[in-house]
């Protein structure tokens, strides 16, 4: 198979177990919750065979997702089918609608920012991962020890859930503030946020997928694969305050292009392993 038309994965998307299961969730959410939440662990197969991973490591993976309660299996006859479970549908229902409401850059901004003073406690370890991942995951950055930030003043509520899953929502200040115009907040958004580091994962996400050609079922799933974790890393900043070469912009644009391209035939492709 020539490179053009092989499933295009990087070394992070190697198979392997954890490869695996990542894959798969992908793959729940693509195509199996649009579908109704079923499939067979044949279609599962194949499609993860497409992309490199063996047999043994997608059953595993299944059989893992299963014991998270994403999934249910149902046997019918000798076959095996998987149902998405609610919980699991709820939250790739949530995923879904991150990951393509996600634009890379923050088109028009208002000036204002959301400002967190929370700390963890030092014993607690459980706690401080929590604050740090959820946090992280509404979008915020951490300038200094304590002090998170983000350009996205809406997200209250989800900071607050975060503060209180952590167990130091009681002793958090939280701010809707803005700039009073001293500094240079270009600066501090390269504290607060890896974005070399981004900026380096859009150019690879880039490269990646720049031939427009191949299988398209397979194709997709390595797509949104690879863009789901960006969501998770790019706090979506303003305009303004990012990089003058930013890549995110022209990354997000070519996911689109290329999810408009695969989608239908990739839909269809399911659609015949699932019957």
């Amino acid at each position: 198979m020539s490179p053009v038309t092989a499933p295009s994965l990087s070394r992070r998307h190697a198979a392997g177990a954890e490869s695996a299961r990542g894959l798969l969730l992908t793959l729940l959410g693509e195509l199996v919750l649009p579908a109704g939440g079923v499939a067979w662990t044949s279609a599962v197969i194949d499609v993860l065979g497409r992309l490199g991973v063996e047999e043994k490591a997608t059953r595993q993976a299944l059989m893992r997702t299963a014991g998270a309660g994403w999934l249910v299996a149902e046997r019918v006859g000798r076959r095996t089918r998987w149902r998405l479970t609610p919980a699991a549908e709820r939250l790739l229902t949530e995923g879904t609608e991150r990951i393509y409401g996600f634009r890379a850059a923050l088109p028009g901004w208002d000036g204002r920012w959301l400002l967190v003073l929370a700390r963890a406690p030092e014993t607690g370890r459980a706690a401080r991962h929590h604050l740090r991942t959820r946090l992280t995951w509404a979008g915020l950055g951490s300038p200094a020890p304590g002090v998170w930030i983000s350009p996205h003043a809406e997200r209250v509520g989800e900071v607050e859930s975060a503060l209180a899953g952590a167990g130091v929502l009681a002793g958090a200040q939280v701010f809707v503030a803005s700039h009073a115009g001293r500094g240079d907040l270009a600066a501090m958004a390269r504290e607060a946020w890896d974005l070399a580091g981004i900026d380096a994962g859009y150019r690879e996400f880039l490269a990646e997928f720049a031939a427009g050609g191949g299988e398209p079922l397979a194709r997709l799933v390595a797509l949104v694969h690879a863009w789901r974790r960006f969501p998770a890393l790019d706090p979506e900043l303003p305009t303004a305050l990012l990089p003058p070469s930013w890549s995110g912009t022209q990354a997000a644009a070519l996911f689109r292009r290329r999810h408009a391209a695969w989608s239908a035939a990739a839909t269809t492709d399911w659609s015949h392993l699932t019957t």
